[in-house]
C-alpha cells in the first residue's frame, strides 16, 4: 500500500500539469512557445504564489496573489479546490489607432479555483503567450450589498540584482492647484529593485525592469468604471513590489475610492511583458486584455495631426485672430485639426467660436476644444470649468457642440484613481460617443487599454509632455534622456498626447536643448491618436520645403512596429509600417554618439529618404541614395535622424 504522504497525482495536458503533494499544490502553465512558464503553488499556511521564468531563468520569485473583499480574506487560508484545464485562446481584434492596426492573440488559458476558510470561492485566471503573462481574479455568482474589495495582495517579486526604470507617483493634492497626481515626473532610470520612491506615493505603470538581459514590463488593463487604478507600492522589501490602493484624497467629492464588487466580478488584468527590449516595444498584451470596443457607431472617429497655439503662447493669445491663425498654419500642414485651449469660453465666446468652426471647415480642418472636468476637488480656476459633471450637464454640453461643428475635447485636471474618477472617465467616453465627439483627457490617470474599449478616445496626457521644456530650464536640459523612456514604458499600449516636436525655438526664456532633427523623429517614434504639434507659423516658415512635406504626408495611423535598437534613457531607434512604406526614426538621449547600422532591403525597400543632424542644431541634412544599400547613421548626443522607406 502506498502511502498517502507520498502521493502524488500527476495530471498531464500539453507541458502543463497539476502536482498534489501532502496537501501542497503545484500547478504549471506554459506559453504556447514554452520559453515563459509560471508555477502557482500553496504554502502552508494556504497562502498562494506564483514563480515566473523565462528560458529556465528566473524573472520573479515565489511572488503573492490573493484579494481581501470586505471581512472574507482570500490571501491566507486558502486550498485549491480545481486546477482547472488548459484552453487555448486564438483571438483576432482591430484597433482604429495605435501602434498595430489587425492584431491577433495566441495564449494558454487555465482557470485555478480556490476556496477560503469560510467556504467562499476565488477564482484566479492566467493567460500565458509567447511575449507574457496576464492574470485576474474572479469572484463568481451574484454580489454581496455593498461589498468593496479592501486589499489586493497580488506582489512582484524580483531577483536582488534586477534593475528597475520607474517614474514616481506624485502625491495627491500637492502641485500647481492641488492637481497631482497626474503621471507627470522624470523617471529613475537603472536603479536597484527596492529603492524607495522619492515621492512616497509608490511607482506608475508601466514599470519597467531588467534581469540579466531579460525585461519584464508590468502594467494593469480592464480597468472598468466599478474599478479604482493601481500603482505599485512605495515599499519594496528585498526586490518585492506590491499592487497598491490610490490615496484615499483621489476621488470624486463624496464619492467611493474602493473597486466595488459586482456580479460575477473580474478585477483588471495585471499584465507582465517578458522577454527582450524588442518584445517589450511591440507587444500588445496592454490592449489584448482590455474589453473589446463598445457597441455603437465609431465612424466619426478620425485620426489626425493638430495645430495648438497654447503651447508657444499660453493663456494669452487664446483669442479669435491667433486661433484664426493656426487654423490657417493647420490647413497649410495638411493636418485636420486645430486645438483651441483653456479660456475660449471667456476670451472668444461660444458664438465666435462657432464662426472659426464655420472657417475652418472651409480649409478642411475640425476645432477641438478644452474644459476643465473639475468640481470642487483642485482650485484652477480656468474655464469652461464643471459643464461636464453630470450626465445631464455632458449631454447638454456635447450636444451645443455638435451643433457648432466641433470635432472633440480636451478635457484637463481630473482627481486621481480612486473608483469613482474611473467611473467619471467612462461615463465622459460614452457620453461623448453617443454626441459623436472624440476625446482627450489631460491632468490624467494612464488609459490603460481605454482607447480599445472606447476608439473615441484618442489620446491621454498622463505623462511629462513637451510643456515641461517650455516651463524651465531642469526639464530641458533632461528632456533628451526622457524622451528615449517613453517607448519602452508610458507610450508602449496607450495613446500619449505628448505634443512633441518643436523643430524651430520655443517662445519662451528657456533654450530647448535638442536638434531640429531629433524634435522630427519624435513624430514618427511617439504614437497618438490625434498627435498635437508644438510648432508655431513662425517656426515651421524656418523650416526647410521638404521637411514640411514629408509632415504633411505623415501617416495617421500604423500597420506595425519594429524595435530597431536602443536602451531606456540612452536612445531608441523604431520603425513603423504605413501601407507600402517604412518611417524608421531615432533620438539620442546619451551624452556621446551612438552608430546605428540600418539595412533597407530587410523591409523591402527600393527607395530611402533620410534627413539627419546638419551642422547647427536647427539644420536638416537630407539624402536620397541613387540605390538602396545598408547605411550607417551617427547620431549626436540630443540628435536623431529620420529614414523613410518604400
Amino acid at each position: 500500500m502506498i502511502a498517502y504522504m507520498l502521493f502524488r497525482v500527476f495530471y498531464f495536458i500539453g507541458f502543463n500539469f497539476l502536482i498534489v503533494f501532502s496537501g501542497w499544490a503545484q500547478v504549471h502553465i506554459s506559453s504556447p512557445d514554452q520559453n515563459i512558464l509560471v508555477v502557482v503553488s500553496l504554502n502552508g499556511n494556504g497562502q498562494i504564489f506564483y514563480k515566473v521564468s523565462y528560458k529556465n531563468v528566473t524573472v520573479l520569485q515565489p511572488s503573492k496573489l490573493g484579494m481581501h473583499m470586505g471581512a472574507e480574506n482570500y490571501e491566507t487560508g486558502m486550498r485549491m479546490t480545481d486546477s482547472g484545464r488548459v484552453s487555448v485562446m486564438n483571438d483576432s481584434y482591430t484597433l482604429m489607432h495605435g501602434k498595430k492596426k489587425h492584431i491577433h492573440i495566441n495564449a494558454n488559458v487555465r482557470i485555478l479555483r480556490f476556496m477560503n476558510t469560510n467556504g467562499q470561492p476565488l477564482f484566479i485566471e492566467f493567460s500565458v503567450a509567447n511575449d507574457g503573462v496576464a492574470f485576474r481574479y474572479h469572484f463568481p455568482g451574484d454580489a454581496k450589498a455593498h461589498q468593496q474589495i479592501t486589499k489586493e495582495g497580488t506582489s512582484f517579486n524580483f531577483p536582488s540584482d534586477a534593475r528597475a526604470w520607474l517614474q514616481p507617483m506624485q502625491v495627491s493634492k500637492t502641485g500647481w492647484e492641488q492637481t497631482n497626481p497626474a503621471y507627470e515626473e522624470h523617471y529613475q532610470m537603472d536603479i536597484p529593485v527596492g529603492t524607495v520612491s522619492t515621492m512616497g506615493a509608490g511607482w506608475v505603470y508601466p514599470a519597467l525592469f531588467r534581469t540579466g538581459d531579460i525585461w519584464m514590463l508590468i502594467t494593469e488593463t480592464g480597468v472598468e468604471g466599478h474599478h479604482c487604478a493601481t500603482r505599485l507600492s512605495h515599499f519594496s522589501p528585498d526586490g518585492e513590489y506590491s499592487v497598491a490602493f490610490p490615496d484615499p484624497r483621489e476621488v470624486i467629492t463624496g464619492k467611493g475610492l474602493l473597486p466595488r464588487v459586482v456580479s460575477n466580478y473580474n478585477s483588471p488584468w495585471r499584465i507582465l511583458a517578458i522577454g527582450s527590449l524588442a518584445t517589450i516595444v511591440e507587444n500588445t498584451l496592454g490592449t489584448d486584455f482590455a474589453l473589446p470596443k463598445v457597441a455603437g457607431d465609431f465612424s466619426f472617429v478620425q485620426p489626425g495631426k493638430a495645430s495648438w497655439s497654447w503651447i508657444n503662447s499660453k493663456d494669452d493669445y487664446i483669442i479669435y485672430d491667433e486661433q484664426k491663425r493656426y487654423i490657417e498654419f493647420a490647413a497649410d500642414m495638411k493636418w485636420q485639426y486645430c486645438l483651441i485651449d483653456a479660456g475660449w469660453d471667456r476670451k472668444i465666446g461660444y458664438e465666435k467660436v462657432k464662426e472659426l468652426a464655420d472657417f475652418a471647415k472651409t480649409k478642411k480642418v475640425k476645432l477641438l476644444l478644452w474644459y476643465n472636468s473639475a468640481g470642487d476637488w483642485n482650485t484652477v480656476k480656468l474655464t469652461p470649468k464643471s459643464q461636464l459633471l453630470t450626465q445631464e450637464l455632458r449631454e447638454k454640453e456635447f450636444d451645443r457642440l455638435k451643433q457648432m461643428g466641433i470635432a472633440g475635447v480636451k478635457i484637463d485636471f481630473f482627481a486621481g484613481d480612486g473608483q469613482s474618477v474611473m467611473e467619471y472617465y467612462q461615463d465622459i467616453l460614452k457620453d461623448a460617443a453617443k454626441a459623436g465627439l472624440m476625446v482627450n483627457f489631460h491632468g490624467a490617470t494612464l488609459p490603460r487599454g481605454w482607447s480599445r474599449t472606447y476608439p473615441n478616445l484618442l489620446t491621454t496626457e498622463a505623462v511629462k509632455g513637451f510643456e515641461m521644456v517650455t516651463f524651465n530650464q531642469n526639464d530641458a536640459d533632461k528632456q533628451a534622456a526622457h524622451c528615449t523612456m517613453l517607448p519602452f514604458t508610458r507610450n508602449v499600449y496607450d495613446p500619449m498626447d505628448f505634443t512633441p516636436m518643436n523643430l524651430y525655438k520655443i517662445q519662451t526664456n528657456v533654450q530647448r536643448k535638442t536638434s531640429a532633427v531629433f524634435e522630427l523623429a519624435t513624430s514618427v517614434l511617439f504614437t497618438s491618436g490625434i498627435q498635437h504639434f508644438a510648432e508655431s507659423p513662425e517656426g515651421m516658415s524656418k523650416v526647410p520645403e521638404r521637411i514640411k512635406d514629408f509632415l504633411r504626408g505623415l501617416p495617421d495611423t500604423w500597420d506595425d512596429v519594429r524595435l530597431i535598437d536602443g536602451y531606456p534613457g540612452r536612445y531608441v531607434v523604431i520603425a513603423r509600417k504605413a501601407g507600402n512604406k517604412w518611417y524608421v526614426a531615432g533620438i539620442n538621449g546619451s551624452e556621446t554618439d551612438v552608430s546605428i547600422k540600418i539595412d533597407p532591403t530587410l523591409f523591402g525597400a527600393r527607395y530611402a529618404w533620410m534627413v539627419n543632424d546638419g551642422e547647427g542644431q536647427f539644420s536638416f541634412s537630407e539624402s536620397q541614395p541613387a540605390t538602396v544599400q545598408p547605411v550607417q547613421i551617427s547620431m549626436k548626443p540630443s540628435g536623431g535622424f529620420v529614414l523613410m522607406l518604400e
